[in-house]
Order: structure tokens, then C-alpha cells, then sequence
């Protein structure tokens, strides 16, 4: 790298990154408004509570969309107007979501069709949150250096977190000092709206910062590449980055499918994404004033475990971000595999035994904050890593539509796992816990301090994928 170049490839990274906060505060953001939601459309209107429950979780839907999406718009339109695109829905769900109304240019009563436009919006903000999900890894990956690739792709998992904590605070912000009914008619809006603010910045920003180089030779703009690339490297490695880019795209000038280079490679990207979700970390993070309820804890010694649950998310997630480069993609998610099987069997051996005590609240800290220093960031890390220049769109759309397909199921099946048996959930969390670190040990290759064009001659060209 270039001595100066340092500020250059953190400040593009920083501007990046405001996708995954954007991502983190629009998965959040319907966290202070649920309550008011309901009272405002579902009892207002005898709806059942089945269609809150879609209500509240209509966004998922969207970001398996944008998930699916991300590969088209990723290799058609590069990775950084993908992410112009992701801010303006972001935009679009944020004002939309807060008055709905706005379509039929109206203020009453709420009605079906006033519920049904929410939840578009709402959708519409999820395929902002999936394209952001699968495109700001690849964007960040793609441009920064090798010896830091992996600390500053995990910052955008920790400007998800930091993401969620800030809409926190901003929904406490604005129901604080107010009356039920004030939240319930106008307050709830103000929390949507508020995500207006991040989008508008991170949709200007945007246009401060320059395409990947790699999409650049993909397109034959070899110039514009070129001149990315000496703002990072010196003259002599610029060029020799440049050479590798081109090689991996000369060695197969036919066009690429997504198979080309063999199935595993796509086979391990979706597990990846599929044992990221069935851990159960979205339980964790979704339903922890509830799990602490139902143990219980009062509601709001409940809310200030999980306000130490946030905090116990950032820190180790940090501690990801400084080790990921030193000390390995493979140990780390191992280890944070063993860490979440101690969490999860813990907890289900509380709830087995019917005890309620701190203990609950250390295994779940355990768990989490194993989690957060592996699998929050590193899986986000390696799926930017392993797929060929060729397929990276298209691979990494099927791997984060994976991801968020199995966060709907995990998310939506954990109410009904939970009346059947707390013991029985915990347990099932616990046994993917184990599987996924067998699964890291046998098939995923180490893949730190590499450059992605010689992770791709490495992983690809024999067709074989095994553990380095």
C-alpha cells in the first residue's frame, strides 16, 4: 500500500459501510414501533394477530428479494450504483413507511389498503437491506488491500450492530415525554421517518467514492481500474494487482455460469449463510426481552439485560475486527462455534431444569458474544472472499438470499418451537452450534492474507475445495 493510501481505503470503506448501518437500523427500526403498530392497524381494525406478525416481519420478505436481486444489479450496474440503489429504497421505505397515507394523498381512519401500503413500503426497505447485505461485503472486499481485507469488511457487521443500537435510542428518543396515544397515532411514525436521515447521507456520499477496479476490468474500463488502483498500491504493485485482476478474467474468456467453477464452492457459500441463521442468532437478538420474560424476569430488568446484550454485541465484534487479519478466518469460527454451543446447552439446561436466575444471562452472553467475535462477521467476511471474480455477483446473491431465507424460517418458527419446549429450542441451536464447526473444520479453507484473484486459483481451478 501507498503510506498515504491508508486514509484513502478507510474513508471509502467508512462511506460503505453506512449500508450495513442502514441495514442494521432498518431490521431494527420496527422494534419501538410494533406495539403502536398494532394498536394503530391490527386492533383498530379486528385484524388477527397472524397479520401483525406478517406486518412486523414483512420487510424479511423484501430482503430476500433484494438478496436475489443483488446479483443482477451487482453485475449489470456495479457494485457501487447497486448501493446508490439500495439508498434510495431505503429512502423511498423510510418516508413511505412513516405515512403511507402519502399514495393516496389522504389522512383518515386507518383501512385495509392503508396496511397494505405499509407493508410495501416495508418491503421495499428489505430489498434495500438485502441488497446492502449481499453488495457493501463484495464492495469493501473487492477494493481493499489483502493484509486488512478482513478488518474492514467485518466493520460493516459492526455497523449493522451499531446500526440497531443507534435506532434504539432514537426510538427511546422519541417516545420519551409522551403519552400512549401520542406513540400510538404519531409517534411511530417519527421512528420510520428518522431513517430518512442516514439514507439521505449515505445516498450523497456515495457519489464521493469510485467503482471496484475488479468491476471495472469486467466492463474493459482497464483505465479507470488502473487509476483506482494506484491510489491504494505503489506504481509496481498497482500493476502487478492489475495483472492478476486481468489473468482471472483472460483465463476464461467465455462467459462464466455460475457453476463453472464447480458446485462446492456455491454449496459452501450457502451453508454458510444457512448455519449463520439456524444458530439461532436472530432469536437472540429479536426475542431477548422475551426469553428473559419467560424466564421471569420482570419487563424491565428484561429491557436492561438486552441493553447489556448491545453492548456485549459491539465489544466482541470489535475484537473481531482487530484479530480476523491476525489471526485467522477458520479458528476464529471455530472457536465462536464452541463458545455457542456452551451458550445454547447452558440455556437449555436452565430451561429443562425450569431454573431462572443470572445464569440465563451469562450462557446467553456467552453465546452472543461468541457469536459476534466469529460467525457475525467473519461468514460476511469469507463470502466476499471465495467466490471468482467471474461469479462473485451472482454467487454472493444466491448466498444472502440463502442467508435471509433462513432467517425468516429460524425468526418464524421459534414462537411455535418455544410452546412445544424452551429445552427442546435451545437444544436444536445447540446442535447446529456443534455441526457448523465440524463444517468449518472439514470444508472451509483458510483464506487470510490472500489476494481474491489467488483465492480464486487456489480454491477454483482444480475443482476441489478442501481445508488449507
Amino acid at each position: 500500500m501507498k503510506k498515504n493510501s491508508f486514509f484513502y481505503i478507510i474513508l471509502v470503506t467508512l462511506v460503505a459501510t453506512l449500508g450495513g448501518l442502514l441495514f442494521g437500523y432498518d431490521t431494527a427500526v420496527i422494534s419501538g414501533a410494533e406495539g403502536s403498530l398494532q394498536t394503530y392497524f391490527t386492533e383498530s381494525l379486528g385484524l388477527s394477530s397472524l397479520v401483525h406478525g406478517l406486518t412486523v416481519s414483512s420487510a424479511l420478505i423484501g430482503c430476500i428479494i433484494g438478496g436475489f436481486a443483488s446479483g443482477f444489479f451487482s453485475s449489470k450496474f456495479g457494485r457501487k450504483y447497486s448501493l446508490v440503489l439500495a439508498a434510495v429504497l431505503f429512502l423511498i421505505s423510510a418516508l413511505g413507511s412513516a405515512y403511507p397515507e402519502f399514495l393516496f394523498f389522504t389522512k383518515g381512519d386507518p383501512t385495509i389498503a392503508l396496511l397494505i401500503t405499509f407493508n410495501i413500503y416495508r418491503i421495499v426497505g428489505g430489498i434495500g437491506v438485502g441488497l446492502a447485505s449481499a453488495v457493501v461485503p463484495m464492495y469493501i472486499g473487492e477494493m481493499a488491500p489483502a493484509h486488512i481485507r478482513g478488518r474492514l469488511v467485518s466493520l460493516n457487521q459492526f455497523a449493522v450492530i451499531f446500526g440497531m443500537l443507534v435506532v434504539y435510542f432514537v426510538n427511546w428518543g422519541i417516545a420519551s415525554g409522551h403519552s400512549l396515544e401520542w406513540l400510538n397515532d404519531i409517534g411511530w411514525r417519527y421512528m420510520f421517518l428518522s431513517e430518512a436521515i442516514p439514507a439521505l447521507l449515505f445516498l450523497g456520499l456515495l457519489f464521493t467514492v469510485p467503482e471496484t477496479p475488479r468491476y471495472l476490468v469486467l466492463k474493459k474500463q482497464d483505465e479507470k481500474a488502473m487509476s483506482i488502483l494506484s491510489k491504494i498500491y505503489e506504481t509496481t504493485m498497482a500493476k502487478a494487482t492489475m495483472f492478476e485482476i486481468k489473468e482471472s478474467f483472460d483465463k476464461n474468456k467465455s462467459n462464466a455460469t455460475l457453476f463453472s467453477f464447480g458446485k462446492k464452492i456455491i454449496v459452501i457459500g450457502i451453508l454458510l449463510s444457512v448455519f449463520q441463521q439456524f444458530v439461532g442468532i436472530n432469536v437472540a437478538l429479536y426475542y431477548a426481552p422475551r426469553i428473559f420474560e419467560s424466564m421471569g424476569t420482570a419487563k424491565d430488568a428484561s429491557m436492561f439485560q438486552t441493553i447489556i446484550m448491545g453492548l456485549v454485541n459491539v465489544i466482541f465484534t470489535l475484537i473481531a475486527i482487530f484479530t480476523v487479519d491476525k489471526f485467522g478466518r477458520k479458528p476464529l469460527l471455530i472457536i465462536g462455534s464452541i463458545g455457542m454451543t456452551i451458550g445454547m446447552f447452558g440455556v437449555a439446561g436452565l430451561a429443562y431444569s425450569n431454573i431462572i436466575g443470572i445464569g440465563t444471562l451469562i450462557f446467553i452472553i456467552i453465546y452472543t458474544a461468541s457469536f459476534m467475535m466469529s460467525w457475525g462477521p467473519v461468514v460476511w467476511v469469507l463470502i466476499a472472499e471465495i467466490f471468482p471474480n467471474k461469479i462473485r455477483g451472482q454467487a454472493v446473491a444466491i448466498a444472502v438470499a440463502a442467508q435471509w431465507s433462513a432467517n425468516y424460517f429460524i425468526s418464524s418458527t421459534y414462537p411455535a418451537m418455544m410452546e412445544f419446549s424452551g429445552g427442546v429450542t435451545y437444544t436444536f441451536y445447540g446442535v447446529m452450534s456443534i455441526l457448523s464447526a465440524i463444517f468449518i473444520w472439514k470444508f472451509v479453507p483458510e483464506t487470510k492474507g490472500r489476494s481474491l484473484e489467488e483465492l480464486e486459483y487456489i480454491l477454483v481451478k482444480s475443482r476441489k475445495v478442501k481445508a488449507l
